[in-house]
Order: structure tokens, then sequence, then C-alpha cells
């Protein structure tokens, strides 16, 4: 299926620029909600991703609609890509996957993910040695599994960048607040940081 998505902003009014380029695409079904960028609420963009499925083609009028950040876009793109969903953006020929060049920009994000999770990962692990420095024990989270462990650098930046609890654990398959939490705190994330917009 070729499922298409449409994002305008609350101070956009007019979404048919959008809707028609996808229509004339051939779109099977079209996700369209208008929330801001930064929302954190966008739920037709999660019924969208729950019914894509292997060999799907997701199609968007501009990359911009799918992400509010660059590092979700990358995590998102090579996502998309490791479950073999094709995608297609009708305003950057080049980001289209049903091509060969298109492809190789999609290996191209996977490389950009790698490097991001990497350069997470050395992030955290200097954080941890400032900590430890000013006597601060810090550390991995103890009693997690490893597959925790190697996600924790992607969550703390995930919920830096403000992202609610529930859209962390959704997004990295974690079945537990708690599991967020301990993640969070053993790291050196306040616990009032992240109590507080659990409240908002």
């Amino acid at each position: 299926m070729k499922i298409g998505y449409v994002r305008v902003s609350k101070e956009e009014q007019n979404e048919e620029l959008q809707l028609d380029a996808l229509k004339k695409y051939g779109c099977d079904k079209i996700f369209q909600e208008k929330v801001s960028g930064v929302s954190k609420l966008r739920p037709e963009f999660e019924r969208m991703k729950d019914i894509l499925r292997t060999g799907d083609e997701l199609v968007v009028w501009d990359i911009d609609r799918l992400g509010r950040t660059t590092l979700e876009l990358i995590i998102l793109v090579d996502d998309l890509n490791q479950k073999g969903i094709l995608f297609k953006s009708l305003s950057q020929s080049l980001i289209d996957t049903t091509t060969e060049t298109g492809e190789f920009i999609f290996k191209l994000f996977a490389l950009l993910a790698e490097h991001e999770r990497k350069r997470l990962i050395r992030r955290t692990k200097a954080g941890q040695e400032a900590a430890r420095a000013r006597g601060r024990m810090g550390g991995r989270p103890k009693g997690l599994s490893p597959r925790y462990q190697e996600i924790a650098p992607m969550v703390i930046s995930a919920y830096k960048e403000q992202r609610s609890i529930r859209e962390i654990m959704k997004a990295f398959s974690i079945p537990s607040t708690t599991t967020v939490y301990k993640i969070l705190t053993d790291n050196n994330v306040p616990f009032q940081v992240y109590n507080k917009k659990e409240e908002n």
C-alpha cells in the first residue's frame, strides 16, 4: 500500500497542496492532522505508523512533515529502512527508495543514525566520568538488560528533546515507566525534572 501523511501547523490553514499531491501520486490511504511541528501529541502520525507493514510505501509532501528535529528524522527514516518500508518525499526527488539513488540516501540515513548513536554514547560516558570526578557514582542502570543499557543514551537524548515518557516507551519498545525512570535517574537526570514534565 501507498500510505500518505499530511501535517499542517495550526497557523497553516490550507492542506490542499499536500493532499492533492498525495492523491495524484496514488496513495491508497492518507492520514492528516493539524498540529504544530513541536507538538508532542500527533495521534494520526501514531495511527499511520501502526498500520505500516513491510513492503508498504510511506509518502509525504516534504520530509519535514514527519519529524520535529534532525535527529528524530534520521532515526525514523533508519527505522523505516530496517522494517522494509519504502519512503518517498514528493518535494525532494533524491529521497525516494523506489530508485537506486533513493536506496543510497536511505543507507546514508542509516550511517547518520549510527553516528548519532555512537556520539550519544560517547557524550553519556563523558558525563558519567565527570560525575564520578565530582563524587557522584552514576554509571549504567543496574539490573537492566543489555538492550536497555545499549539504548540508554538515546532514551536520555529523546527525553532532553522534551519527548514524554509515554512517547519514549513507544519509540524504544520499553514496557515499563519504571525502566525509563531508572535509565534517567541512574544517568544523573534529576528526578524532579521529568516528574514535573509528566504532570503537564
